[in-house]
């Protein structure tokens, strides 16, 4: 469960940074960049924690979808970025694919089943 925690972690502090580098304004705002080198470093730290516990291609593939879906949500509802049909779609597959990537490593987990 450490894992999943320092997951979390990671994952806000990615949305942290990536907000930080909307506020930077090309690094010429000193707050928000320090902000961005901080809350990337705390991701990628927190990404290598949580990999003790977590297979890679799970945790990569929570970090960086759930991260591009709440990054595009806070562009839309803070920035004003345009939302469209496909947005929509681009998140529906985003989240379908981390579910997918979920699931089947639970079920290749499963008690009973065969593993090599």
């Amino acid at each position: 469960m450490k894992g999943y925690a320092a997951l979390a972690v990671a994952i806000v502090s990615e949305i942290f940074g990536t907000s930080m580098l909307k506020l930077s304004d090309s690094f010429t705002n000193l707050w928000p960049s320090l902000g961005v080198a901080a809350g990337f470093g705390l991701a990628f730290y927190s990404l290598s924690l949580c990999l003790r516990t977590v297979p890679l291609s799970l945790a990569y593939a929570i970090w960086s979808g759930v991260g591009t879906v709440i990054t595009a949500l806070i562009g839309v509802l803070v920035w004003g970025d345009h939302f469209t049909f496909f947005s929509f779609i681009g998140i529906v597959l985003i989240v379908g694919g981390v579910v997918l990537l979920n699931t089947s490593d639970r079920a290749e987990a499963a008690p009973g089943s065969h593993q090599p």
